[in-house]
């Protein structure tokens, strides 16, 4: 029993397989995939486009020439979802003469499939060349500042101008995006790299300058007000000196102190040779012995 259970299991399966097959192979019936179409063509006339997807019995949609389509004539499966493409460096020359570069990204979909395939033998390859032949129209002769600095203006005026052709052929243009604008010259992108450098040193150099500029107002301000202050301090000094002195003699006691002292530091300070008598010895007896014996070593000063 279990032996006859495999073989009817596989015998159902081939026969399930070998159905389809032959369903398919006499047009019985077609599934079309999401996102695809299909258009049938006999005898160089279309029976019918299937572009909902799912499972179509073809005689109900192509009627009784759905039995021999598959063997005189055609089905065309066509891609119908969204699909982009990105032209590289479109030379273009600006209004100046600078030979420019110009990148395009656009979008397209196949929206008449009948378009697509019977009024043109090349729909990509013409919508391609379509747009580059129009990005070098609208958008030659154009200021080189306008044309590094209005992408969307050249964006909507290429695609306001490929979209009229695009739809003959059976093609939907979405999105066209200018997304590079460079230069193509070797010899010129040296140049504008040479001048920004320079300019950038200028700039770096004028902001080192005001720097510095800056800098000596604020000394020589600075050393100005430091001039006259000590100016007015030298003037006012022996002033100041005499009102003090003049205050210090109105107490004899404080004023003989302080010229003592004054004195003192002063002899310190002068580094002179001075020879100090003990008390008691006479000052004539202790200096004709020092006179009389030069060897002796004088005194340090204290």
């Amino acid at each position: 029993m279990f032996a006859t259970a495999i073989t009817i299991f596989i015998l159902l399966i081939l026969g399930e397989v070998i159905l389809r097959m032959f369903g398919r192979l006499f047009g019985l019936y077609a599934t079309v995939k999401e996102g695809y179409c299909r258009v049938y063509v006999l005898f160089g006339k279309v029976l019918g486009v299937l572009a909902e997807p799912g499972l179509h019995i073809l005689p109900l949609k192509l009627g009784p020439a759905a039995f021999i389509v598959s063997f005189f004539g055609k089905c065309y499966i066509l891609d119908m979802r969204l699909d982009q493409e990105y032209l590289r460096s479109q030379a273009v020359n600006s209004e100046e003469g600078a030979p420019m570069g110009i990148g395009i990204w656009y979008e397209m979909w196949i929206s008449d499939p009948l378009s697509f395939l019977f009024k043109n033998t090349d729909p990509k390859g013409s919508l391609r060349a379509n747009v580059s032949s129009s990005t070098v129209r609208c958008l030659s002769n154009m200021p080189l500042g306008s044309m590094l600095s209005t992408r969307h203006e050249m964006s909507r005026a290429v695609r306001g101008e490929v979209t009229g052709k695009s739809e003959e052929w059976g093609y939907g243009l979405g999105s066209v995006y200018i997304r590079k604008v460079h230069f193509r010259d070797a010899g010129m992108i040296h140049q504008i790299e040479e001048k920004v450098v320079n300019r950038l040193r200028q700039v770096t150099s004028a902001i080192r300058q005001a720097g510095t500029n800056q800098v000596s107002v604020i000394t020589s301000s600075a050393e100005r007000e430091a001039a006259v202050e000590f100016a007015r301090a030298a003037a006012i000094r022996p002033a100041t000196l005499r009102q003090v002195f003049s205050e210090i003699e109105r107490v004899p006691e404080v004023s003989h102190a302080l010229f003592e002292i004054l004195e003192t530091q002063r002899i310190a300070g002068s580094q002179a040779r001075i020879h100090l008598l003990p008390s008691g010895v006479p000052a004539g007896g202790l200096t004709a012995l020092l006179a009389s014996n030069p060897s002796t070593p004088p005194s340090p000063a204290r």
